[in-house]
C-alpha cells in the first residue's frame, strides 16, 4: 500500500464519528492507532470529515490538527491518554473536592451564591491540559493543506435546547438547521471542546458566546447527521459501548439501587442509545433507496446511500473499570464509595470517570486489537476495494 498518496486516500470523502464516553474514549485511540498502522508511514488522515462529541470531541480535534501526518497525530493522542491521571482532568485533592462541594451546596442553598456552577467535580485541570497539548492552529493548517475538509464539535445548549455542531471547514461547507439541531461555523477553540465534554452534574456548563453549553451527547438525536452535513459520503463510527447481543436476565433485587447505579444508567442513555437508533435509521434509508427503480431515483434526490461501519469494544468496559478502580486517588475513592461507584452496581458510572493510566492503556489495547481483527473489512471500507 506504499504507493497510496494522500489524494487517493481522500476519495470518496470519508467521515469519522467519535462518540462520547468520558474515560472510555481511550478505546478510540487504540482503534485509530491500528488504522494508522494500515496506512503508509507519512499518509494524510483518511478522514477529511471528522466529528466528535464529548470526550470524542477531544480525540477528533487531535486527529484534525495532525491530519497531514495521521500516524504522528495518533501517537500524540496515545501519549496523553496512556499517561493520564485523574488530577489532570478534575481536581482530586481533598481541598479541591471540598471547595467544589461547598460551592455547589452554597449555590443551591444561599440566594447570594445562586448562579454559581453546580457540579460533582471541578474540571479546571482538563482545561489546562488541553490548552497545553492541543495546537488549535493546526486545524486551519490541515484545511489549507487539503488534508481536512471539516471538523465538527457538538455541544448541547441549555437555553436553546438545541444540539449545536460548531464546525471549522472549507468555505463550501454551509450552516444547517434541522429540528433541535444546527450547524454553526466558528474557529474551533478550547471552549468548544470543554463544553462538549461537560457531562451534566459531573462537570460545570461552559459559556460559549451568549449561551451555556453541556455535553454534546445529551439529546443528540442524530449523531451521524453532522458528518453528513459536513460532506461525508461514508462514515466510520468508533463507539465506546459493547454491542448487546444477549437478552438481559431479570433478577430479583432486595435493596434500593445506589446512586452510582442510577447515574450509570443515565450516562449510558446519554452516550449510547441515540447512536444505535441513528445507525438503524441509516440502514433503513439505504434499504429504501435500494428498492426504488433506477428510473425513479431522480425524484428522490434528497436521499442518498451512505455506507457505514462501526467499531465497538469486544469486552464489557464496566468490568474492566472495576479491575482498575483502586488506581484512583484516595480522596476520589472515598467520594465514589459514598455514592456506590466502587461496587459492582456502580461500575458503569466508574467506567466513564476513571481517568487513570492503567485503565486507559487497557482500553487503548482493546481498541487496537478489536480493530486489527477487522483489518480486511476496514481496508475494504476505507479504500472501496
Amino acid at each position: 500500500m506504499s504507493e497510496l498518496t494522500h489524494k487517493n486516500l481522500q476519495k470518496p470523502r470519508l467521515g469519522l464519528v467519535l462518540t462520547g464516553g468520558g474515560a472510555r474514549a481511550a478505546y478510540q485511540v487504540g482503534a485509530l492507532r491500528a488504522i494508522a498502522e494500515m496506512l503508509p508511514a507519512h499518509a494524510y488522515s483518511p478522514f477529511p470529515v471528522i466529528c466528535g462529541t464529548s470526550a470524542g470531541a477531544i480525540n477528533a480535534a487531535g486527529v484534525a490538527m495532525a491530519a497531514t501526518h495521521f500516524s504522528e497525530g495518533i501517537k500524540q493522542l496515545e501519549s496523553v491518554w496512556g499517561n493520564l491521571h485523574t488530577d489532570q482532568v478534575y481536581r482530586s485533592d481533598l481541598l479541591g473536592v471540598l471547595q467544589n462541594t461547598l460551592r455547589s451546596i452554597g449555590s443551591l442553598t444561599f440566594k447570594h451564591m445562586a448562579g454559581k456552577p453546580v457540579s460533582l467535580l471541578d474540571n479546571l485541570p482538563l482545561k489546562r491540559l488541553l490548552g497545553c497539548r492541543l495546537p488549535f492552529r493546526g486545524i486551519r493548517r490541515s484545511i489549507h493543506a487539503g488534508a481536512l475538509h471539516a471538523l465538527g464539535i457538538t455541544a448541547w445548549g441549555y437555553a436553546s435546547g438545541q444540539s449545536v455542531t460548531f464546525y471549522q471547514g472549507c468555505p463550501e461547507v454551509l450552516p444547517w438547521k434541522r429540528a433541535q439541531r444546527i450547524g454553526v461555523p466558528v474557529r474551533i477553540g478550547l471552549q468548544h471542546l470543554v463544553a462538549s465534554a461537560s457531562i451534566p452534574f459531573v462537570f460545570p456548563a461552559i459559556r460559549v458566546n451568549r449561551e451555556y453549553f453541556g455535553d454534546g451527547s445529551m439529546r443528540q438525536l442524530a449523531p451521524l447527521s453532522p458528518a453528513l452535513h459536513l460532506g461525508a459520503e461514508r462514515v466510520l463510527v468508533i463507539g465506546v459501548n459493547e454491542q448487546e447481543n444477549q437478552p438481559c436476565d431479570r433478577q430479583k433485587v432486595t435493596s434500593y439501587p445506589p446512586l452510582a447505579q442510577i447515574a450509570g444508567h443515565v450516562l449510558n442513555s446519554i452516550f449510547v442509545d441515540s447512536l444505535d437508533v441513528d445507525l438503524e435509521r441509516l440502514q433503513r434509508i439505504n434499504q429504501t433507496i435500494n428498492l426504488i427503480p433506477a428510473a425513479h431515483k431522480e425524484n428522490v434526490s434528497s436521499l442518498r446511500m451512505v455506507r457505514s461501519m462501526t467499531i465497538r469494544p469486544s469486552q464489557k468496559i464496566a468490568e474492566l473499570a472495576q479491575l482498575h478502580a483502586n488506581s484512583l486517588p484516595r480522596t476520589i475513592r472515598y467520594l465514589y464509595r459514598a455514592v456506590g461507584a466502587m461496587g459492582p452496581n456502580g461500575a458503569a458510572m466508574l467506567s466513564y470517570l476513571l481517568f487513570e493510566a492503567p485503565y486507559c492503556r487497557a482500553l487503548i489495547d482493546m481498541g487496537y486489537h478489536d480493530t486489527l481483527h477487522q483489518r480486511d473489512e476496514i481496508l475494504t471500507f476505507l479504500f472501496n476495494e
